[in-house]
């Protein structure tokens, strides 16, 4: 009876295991195949993301090999490449109208802030993303909603480079400084996923342009070209 009853319980432990592993695998996939879908509905740009990690006994979530890349009309290969993203998530608030998440933090980003014929690549992205805001979508309607509040959200590190079509493709480092901001839509309640990407991509536009700007790229070029034109004059 006893030897029945180990064997029971060793049966039991081993389905519980599997369930596990296949929950939190699941997860890992959804939460990856959700960002990948609406990142790129929102954006307007190809999102892709490697993988995602999701560890729900403390809240930690990695995602790993994110790329988004540009709207249509642009030359870089993209707007935005990490290799690595930690986010941190309240898991008492999961059930709350307003998800906290702690942290997020983007670890020595690769940027790539272009001008195109009339818009940069990150003014395109932010009229994306409120063109797609706009009215409620049926499935926020139907799930009340869920919005986040952010309280600390990092990018440290940054690589930034620059393009005009004056450079075809081609790129230029440029710096940019680190951003920290603290308690996105602490003060209203949370914010929608979309409205998180909007309240983000502003910043980076923001510092990018506060120590560059695409005049000066233009002319410096210019007059480079004109000085090489000359050498075969």
């Amino acid at each position: 009876m006893i030897k029945k009853l180990l064997i029971a319980v060793a049966v039991a432990a081993l389905l519980l295991t599997g369930v596990m592993f296949f929950v939190r695998g699941s997860l890992d996939g959804l939460v990856k195949d959700g960002i990948e879908h609406y990142g790129s509905a929102m954006t307007g740009a190809s999102v892709k993301v490697g993988k995602v990690e999701i560890r729900t006994t403390d809240g930690q979530c990695i995602i790993s090999n994110m790329e988004i890349g540009n709207p249509a009309g642009f030359k870089t290969s993209h707007a935005l490449k990490v290799a690595r993203i930690d986010v941190a998530v309240d898991m008492s608030t999961l059930t709350n109208d307003a998800v906290l998440i702690r942290k997020i933090e983007i670890a020595a980003p690769d940027i790539i802030y272009e001008k195109g014929d009339t818009l940069t690549n990150f003014d395109a992205i932010q009229k994306n993303i409120a063109a797609y805001l706009g009215p409620a979508k049926p499935e926020e309607k139907n799930t009340g909603g869920k919005k986040l509040i952010v309280g600390q959200f990092l990018v440290l590190d940054a690589k930034a480079q620059a393009s005009a079509p004056i450079l075809a493709g081609k790129t230029v480092v440029i710096p940019l400084p680190d951003i920290a901001l603290k308690d996105i839509g602490k003060a209203k309640g949370g914010v929608t996923p979309g409205e998180l990407g909007q309240v983000i991509t502003s910043a980076l536009k923001k510092k990018l342009t506060a120590g560059f700007s695409f005049d000066s790229l233009t002319s410096v070029t210019g007059k480079v070209g004109s000085a090489i034109k000359g050498l075969f004059q």
